[in-house]
């Protein structure tokens, strides 16, 4: 295998709880309950609710995969697919530029009661799946050239998923070779005005994985160079890079970098509602003549930058529509759960006010990207009276985390609703010490219904 597959599944198959520093446990730890928490805001998504339909006609034959919240097995991938859109649906769960690292727990958490794995093993894969994508993310720089952020999320996934089922490096660098070379998603998911696919590409992503690493599990071997070598990545896409040195091997370990939502809004628009909570403050709406919103290149082309985002018709536009979001924020003074009802969304009154508001690159505030997040906005009222207002590292940036209580909170918040209040405290306070002697099993039975 070239060199950076044979990287990537030496880190990924050898590494082990005890080598994990405590800290990073910890961040695991809150992932984990994040990502499980969003699970449930989207347990009856239609595109889960489309998965559990499919898996129902299916067999399972090697390996059963677990869904969140049933009691019934698929195959591993189906139950992966259903559920990362799960997990993905309220586009609530943890980021990090250009990606969603948690979206590769629904393929961890279909496998892991199969695997007989305890929570040390699940968060040992995690930890490994998470430092992978951290990885290859900004040397790829995939998302800047137009292609979808499910292509790191799936090598990605595939480490986890080796990790979990204990496989032999030689067997885990086929498992990635296959996946990388068979997957290779365009970015026009996120483009324009958004489907359902917005929230099940990356499930789509970590089904492949989780499908081509039981078929290198089961002998199936992939192509030898799929980074390095002719009409490889290097040559087909990006160019050669390199990786730093992983934690265990003297370098930083990079989970910290994770950023927990607050909001359930696309990353990006975090800061947006905080402005516009603090220019609902300074400044009455029905006196606004105009908002200019300065940000970097990623939120502006994300949320920013298309037709479709100043007049969203779907649930998945309006939560990538920094015009919309602001514009609600500003009106009801925060943004929840039914701030995407078509309801909501499809609001007339709003579009005089969204109509208004300009989004645009700031060439300062991108060169702070993305060690540092910073939106400004300036707003203007008919009078000529001006108020700015600067947003940086919004809450829930590494650099400005939630808090445990708060990540408590927000599990309890989209999980009691499914499972009640009494269940949903057990099953926090069984995956919250996942790790430190609960079974695994028992803890997956608490998040049924």
């Amino acid at each position: 295998m070239d060199n950076l597959t044979q990287r990537l599944a030496s880190f990924a198959a050898s590494l082990t709880y005890e080598q994990i520093p405590a800290g990073i446990l910890h961040h695991a730890r809150r992932s984990l309950i994040d990502t499980l928490g969003c699970a449930f805001g989207g347990f009856d998504c239609e595109a889960a609710r489309i998965g559990r339909r499919i898996a129902e006609g299916a067999v399972p034959l090697h390996h059963a995969g677990a869904i969140i919240g049933g009691t019934t097995t698929a195959p591993a991938e189906e139950a992966a697919f259903i559920n990362t859109v799960m997990i993905r649906y309220l586009d609530f769960n943890d980021a990090w530029h250009a990606g969603h690292p948690s979206d590769m727990m629904g393929g961890l958490l279909a496998l892991a009661g199969s695997t007989g794995a305890d929570g040390k093993r699940l968060l040992t894969a995690m930890v490994a799946a998470y430092e992978v994508a951290f990885q290859m993310i900004p040397p790829t720089r995939m998302r800047e050239k137009g292609w979808d952020q499910g292509y790191v999320i799936g090598i990605a996934t595939a480490c986890g998923i080796g990790n979990l089922l204990g496989l032999p490096v030689d067997r885990l660098a086929h498992a990635i070779a296959i996946t990388a070379v068979a997957n290779v998603p365009m970015r026009a998911t996120r483009a324009g005005k958004l489907s359902s696919w917005k929230g099940a590409a990356t499930g789509f992503a970590v089904r492949n994985a989780v499908y081509a690493t039981l078929l290198a599990a089961d002998g199936m071997t992939g192509p030898d160079a799929p980074f390095e070598g002719r009409h490889g990545l290097w040559e087909q896409v990006t160019g050669p890079f390199e990786l730093d040195l992983f934690g265990v091997d003297g370098g930083e370990w990079k989970f910290p970098w994770i950023r927990l939502k607050y909001w359930p809004v696309e990353y990006n628009a975090q800061a947006g509602v905080w402005a516009a909570s603090r220019l609902r403050e300074e400044m009455a709406v029905d006196d606004i003549a105009s908002i200019d919103i300065a940000t970097y290149w990623s939120a502006w082309h994300e949320i920013g930058s298309e037709p479709a985002k100043w007049d969203p018709d779907t649930r998945e536009t309006a939560d990538h529509s920094l015009p919309f979001i602001f514009a609600r924020a500003l009106v009801d003074g925060t943004i929840s759960l039914g701030s995407f009802e078509p309801a909501a969304y499809l609001d007339p009154s709003l579009r005089p006010l969204m109509a208004k508001i300009s989004v645009r690159e700031d060439a300062a505030i991108e060169a702070l990207y993305p060690a540092k997040i910073v939106m400004r906005v300036e707003a203007v009222a008919a009078t000529g009276r001006r108020v700015s207002i600067e947003i940086t590292n919004p809450r829930g940036d590494n650099t400005n985390p939630m808090d445990d209580d708060e990540v408590a909170a927000k599990f309890r918040g989209l999980a009691e609703p499914v499972l009640g209040t009494e269940r949903a405290a057990r099953a926090f306070e069984a995956w919250n010490a996942i790790d430190t002697g609960t079974v695994l099993g028992e803890a997956m039975a608490l998040l049924v219904p």
